[in-house]
């Protein structure tokens, strides 16, 4: 009878080790695998205004958290603190333009994923071909059309949401192979 109760508590410890080992490799998953749902963080950078105003009256009501810029040096200053998920980013603009704020986020391995739609008024096929240069994933010409905006907006969220699963996975995976 002793040698029976000793082996049912080995057999319920051996399923407790194993149960552990399970809600381990079950958190962990969660931790690299879990979407996240927090509300996409847009930074609107333009020297004017009105066109900040306007840009924020379009995307009003809808699940964002939304900080604005009014030049190139106070985005950067922004994009360390605020660390958003899309740029709506002018060219024209005081103290760095457009092209070069662009040209430094895409270098910089902590902000090249950020997602950048330049919103201009320039709108001649050389500025694109700069912007794309630059590294700008999506270009859009002024004056702005709200339900073009609004789907760029939610494409390129998407695409950013895909590409930060996809991150997420990668990690896992590494985790996983150590």
């Amino acid at each position: 009878m002793a040698l029976a109760h000793i082996a049912s508590r080995r057999v319920l410890k051996t399923r407790t080790l194993a149960e552990n080992r399970e809600i381990e490799y079950h958190q962990r998953v969660t931790q690299f695998c879990t979407p996240q749902t927090m509300p996409s963080k847009i930074l609107i950078a333009d020297d004017n205004v009105p066109n900040i105003e306007l840009l924020e009256a379009y995307l009003a009501g809808l699940d964002y958290v939304i900080e604005t810029a009014e030049d190139g040096a106070e985005t950067l200053e922004k994009v360390k603190s605020f660390v958003p998920d899309l740029i709506l980013l002018d060219i024209m603009m005081p103290k760095l333009n457009g092209f070069e704020v662009c040209e430094r986020l895409k270098s910089d391995p902590l902000t090249k994923g950020i997602m950048i739609l330049m919103v201009s008024a320039l709108s001649e096929l050389g500025d694109i071909e700069r912007a794309v240069i630059a590294g700008c994933d999506d270009y859009l010409s002024k004056p702005v059309n709200k339900f073009e905006l609004l789907k760029r907006v939610d494409n390129m969220l998407r695409l950013r949401s895909v590409t930060s699963e996809l991150e997420r996975l990668k990690r896992y995976i590494d985790e996983m192979d150590k």
